[in-house]
């Protein structure tokens, strides 16, 4: 490589860093924004297979975005009328009686405090036990506060759920318009080579969105009906919070299980609990990771697991919500689009 070309790909590269840079400092200034745009696409870009589905049986677009969207209403229709009201009253007590379950594990912690006090030689290590036990004040007195910040967030989004629907119709609506126009702005000699690159992401994004929200339900409603058997408080809650924690890599199993662990002990007070929730969370795990991803997932993304977590950690603080969750498909296609510049395809002559 000559001088000339290594200058000129430094230029590029910077380039593109300040450019990159340039659109997370306006993503984040407009993060509200960002989200709602996020939430449309992935909810159309998720609908448009069905939507492909109804065109090739010679249905126009534009009815099949009706036809849709009468379904959708339908659904939601029962949603409203039979789920949401049970998560209402769910999310109720669970918001009343949280502060009670933090007062129960403190007195637990003072109790443990008071045992290993009367032991012998475990002194050097109960400052432990004090400082959960401060901890666990901490959190008792701002668990209001957590709650209603919660609360005043949900509010903010939903414009969101409002707005979202109108979108997704006209994202639908204009797709191949919204394509052409893209196309235009390709340059000429690297069109060929973009354009493969745009199809490798698509199959690859696609297939992960769809698998991993196949996945997800799942792992929400087999831990909820685990934790209901196992009679654990909240069991609907702690299922909807593991599947979504399963979006997660590496990290989403630990954190799915704290909260049924915290309920279980807190209730039953015995370690007995705490291994059966173990086990059932091991067992749902195992099956979605040796059964039910090799099936969903007909490819694998093959993501350095390092990277991965840095990723959902820096999308994750940038863009909260759908920050973590996008954190693997962007991920997946940076590293399409690193695999082609490393070969070259976008410098070549056509």
């Amino acid at each position: 490589m000559t001088h000339h070309q290594s200058h000129s790909t430094f230029t590029r590269v910077f380039v593109v860093l300040a450019v990159l840079g340039l659109l997370i400092s306006g993503g984040y200034a407009i993060r509200h924004t960002v989200s709602c745009f996020l939430s449309s696409f992935i909810i159309a870009y998720l609908l448009d297979p069905a939507l492909v589905f109804l065109e090739q049986r010679t249905i126009k677009r534009i009815y099949g975005i009706l036809i849709l969207y009468l379904v959708l209403a339908l659904v939601t229709f029962f949603c409203v009328i039979y789920l949401l009201p049970l998560i209402t009253m769910r999310w109720d007590s669970f918001v009343r009686h949280l502060p009670d379950y933090f007062q129960k594990a403190r007195e637990i912690v003072v109790s443990m405090k008071t045992s290993i006090y009367s032991a012998e030689r475990a002194q050097d290590w109960s400052w432990i036990i004090d400082s959960l036990a401060s901890k666990l004040e901490t959190i008792t007195s701002s668990a209001g506060t957590g709650v209603f910040n919660t609360a005043s967030s949900m509010a903010f989004n939903l414009f969101n759920l409002i707005l979202s629907p109108i979108l997704v119709f006209f994202m639908l609506l204009y797709k191949e318009v919204i394509i052409a126009s893209i196309k235009v702005w390709l340059p000429a000699r690297q069109k060929e080579h973009l354009l493969e690159v745009g199809r490798e992401v698509n199959a690859s994004i696609g297939g992960y969105i769809r698998g991993q929200l196949i996945v997800s339900v799942i792992v929400a409603v087999f831990s909820a009906i685990a934790l209901y058997l196992l009679d654990v408080d909240y069991a609907l809650l702690n299922g909807l919070f593991a599947g979504l924690a399963s979006t997660l890599p590496f990290i989403g199993v630990i954190l799915a299980t704290i909260p049924p662990l915290f309920f279980a002990y807190v209730k039953f007070q015995n370690g007995l609990i705490l291994l059966k929730v173990i086990g059932a969370f091991s067992l749902i795990y195992f099956l979605e990771g040796y059964l039910v991803k090799p099936l969903v997932f007909k490819e694998a993304m093959n993501l350095n697991p390092l990277m991965t977590i840095v990723v959902v950690m820096a999308l994750g603080e940038l863009m909260g919500f759908w920050g973590i969750i996008l954190a693997i498909p962007i991920a997946a296609a940076l590293k399409i689009l690193s695999t082609h510049w490393r070969r070259g395809d976008f410098t070549s002559e056509v």
